[in-house]
């Protein structure tokens, strides 16, 4: 094998995370990837991955492989393109990461859509509740929440949103309404289980005559999940209080089947972005990708205010 192909397989064996999934996308067997992996390792004369039963995890050498790496198949996209002419055509597979909840509904429409127009760019959608280091594990973009916070990285908007808290009638006419984010201590709280630094805390905010006052509150409950949806549907059941997207959250709120809680105060900011690397821009299927969810969701109605 090439150096370039080495480094293309071991790209994609970081971004599927085991022996097995790279195995299905190559349409080999696991022992086959192993024995890739193992040939790899020895010509380099190095361990790139720490292997368990479980996970993989890179060494600081595999660390340095797959960054430099990933930066030196993009320039070598970078002058395929610029000989073949700036009109490329989009093609080739296309890596894309997003959370589960907003991938299922909204992403993957747009995506089929996506593929028929563009059908030389081999989609690969991935979903995941984790947080997703784009460069590290070999994503071409990746759908987040909330401004992207590399420099090195180009975001564009896609959809305009913001969080709110909200619960069923059935449950608000028993408990009462929280009247400042201190009360919700004493509720029935469900919490969508995404990072351990922030799992049950609650960032409040509310413009004052004195400037910005913010509260973070711990929340309990009896339920958690790592999916919004069933959160949602829990809500909707009468369970307790929850914080979800609008996007999400904006057909029960005006229907009725869900009443937004404390709606004075706000909570972070969750605008939906398109996340790729700068140098990344001028490759055709980005630009193809880019432009085309750009049209798609501008089509849709905005969630950046919640209904009244």
């Amino acid at each position: 094998m090439d150096g370039f192909s080495d480094l293309r397989f071991f790209s994609l064996l970081i971004r599927e995370g085991s022996l097995a999934a790279t195995a299905q996308q190559m349409g080999v067997t696991p022992p086959a990837v192993s024995r890739r992996l193992a040939l790899l390792e020895r010509r380099l004369g190095v361990r790139l991955l720490q292997r368990t039963t479980r996970r993989i995890h890179l060494t600081p050498e595999g660390q340095a492989y797959l960054l430099e790496g990933t930066r030196i198949l993009a320039d070598l996209d970078s002058l395929e393109r610029s000989v073949s002419g700036a009109r490329a055509t989009a093609r080739g597979p296309l890596a894309l990461a997003c959370t589960l909840g907003f991938g299922r509904q909204r992403l993957a429409p747009a995506l089929s859509a996506f593929a028929r127009s563009y059908p030389e760019v081999q989609v690969q959608l991935h979903l995941t509740d984790r947080p997703v280091n784009l460069v590290e594990q070999g994503f071409d973009a990746v759908v987040r929440f909330g401004n992207p916070p590399d420099s090195a990285l180009t975001a564009r908007l896609l959809l305009p949103n913001r969080r709110v808290l909200c619960a069923a009638p059935s449950y608000l006419d028993v408990h009462g309404e929280p009247r400042q984010p201190a009360d919700l201590q004493a509720h029935r709280c469900i919490v969508i289980r995404e990072s351990d630094d922030t799992y049950g805390s609650w960032r409040l905010g509310r413009r004052t005559r004195q400037g910005l006052r913010e509260e973070t509150v711990k929340v309990h409950g009896a339920l958690s999940s790592n999916d919004g949806s069933t959160a949602l549907a829990w809500a909707l059941d009468g369970q307790g209080i929850v914080q979800r997207s609008l996007w999400e959250a904006a057909a029960p709120l005006a229907s009725g089947r869900l009443r937004q809680v404390l709606p004075q105060w706000h909570l972070p900011a969750a605008d939906i972005y398109l996340v790729h690397a700068t140098r990344s821009e001028m490759s055709a299927k980005i630009r193809a990708l880019t432009g085309f969810l750009g049209d798609w969701f501008a089509q849709e109605p905005g969630t950046g205010a919640a209904p009244p």
